[in-house]
């Protein structure tokens, strides 16, 4: 088992910025491609963010790209979410996200192994 828990989650004006960190334990990280998801109330979970095990190879949804940066210390077995530019429609709870990796990205939450259990971000108006 993979264990992850999230941290830096809280409340926010909007145009603010937060940064969330992930941190990773019981397995190699270095084997597990990564993720951000979220999940607003009364929606499904959404993707949000995607970084290879090698720290290349990112990726984001259309609604965060260019506000959002995925990056990942393999030293300290970490994966963070710096979040800039915060709209009230940012409003979720927080997942990270482990996928064994292999020659595919994934944007599909079917394909991911191990969960956190998520850090709320609220964004204020």
């Amino acid at each position: 088992q993979m264990q992850l828990v999230e941290s830096g989650g809280g409340l926010v004006q909007a145009g603010g910025s937060l940064r969330l960190s992930c941190a990773a334990s019981g397995r190699t990280f270095t084997r597990y491609d990564m993720g951000w998801f979220r999940q607003a109330p009364g929606k499904e979970r959404e993707f949000v963010a995607f970084i290879r095990w090698s720290g290349g190879g990112t990726y984001y949804s259309d609604s965060v790209q260019g506000r959002f940066t995925i990056s990942r210390d393999n030293a300290k077995n970490t994966v963070d979410l710096q979040m800039n530019s915060l709209k009230p429609e940012d409003t979720a709870v927080y997942f990270c996200a482990a996928k064994y990796r292999d020659a595919s990205s994934s944007s599909d939450d079917r394909d991911f192994d191990y969960w956190g259990q998520g850090t709320q971000v609220t964004v204020s108006s």
